[in-house]
């Protein structure tokens, strides 16, 4: 019986994994529920979606194993922990060095996120320092591979968020 269980779960991952998966309207709203506040209780889920625990558990659980969720976080505020410089670096790296680029930016600390690009450049970084005169030292270990475009993010009147997410999609 175990067999058939763990075959059936498999068939079931494989299945949400699948292209043709749908997000239904209960799994956007619990999505919705988790973007707003991924503390949330499963009990206050329960109640949102009018499911019982259990079936919330066993949503959640469906959405993690298809990917769909891929992990629960805290926001945090880099100002606030002494880091009040924000900025963007566009990098382009002197031909051959591509993948020794990628190293180094995964290497820095101070790089929160970073995305391979089409354009002119090839990488684009966030990073939060101290002070400029650490901005400057954190490019200067980029630079010997590869050429650099920075900004200082003032404001950001579009704080970080997910695309809509509406049922029917996946």
């Amino acid at each position: 019986m175990a067999e058939y269980n763990d075959q059936s779960k498999a068939k079931i991952a494989k299945r949400l994994r699948s292209k043709n998966t749908n997000i239904d309207a209960v799994d956007a709203k619990l999505l919705a529920a988790l973007i707003a506040n991924a503390r949330v209780s499963n009990a206050k889920l329960a109640r949102l979606v009018k499911l019982s625990g259990p079936s919330v558990s066993e949503r959640l659980r469906r959405l993690e194993e298809a990917g769909v969720i891929e992990g629960y976080t805290a926001k945090i505020n880099p100002g606030v922990l002494g880091l009040p410089i924000a900025a963007w670096l566009r990098v382009r790296p002197i031909p051959g060095q591509l993948q020794k680029v990628a190293d180094i930016l995964r290497g820095l600390p101070e790089i929160v996120e970073c995305d391979r690009i089409t354009g002119e450049d090839c990488f684009i970084a966030r990073a939060h320092v101290r002070s400029v005169g650490d901005l400057e030292r954190l490019i200067d270990k980029i630079i010997p591979w590869a050429m650099t475009n920075t900004s200082i993010i003032q404001s950001s009147p579009v704080a970080r968020r997910l695309p809509p997410i509406a049922a029917g999609r996946r």
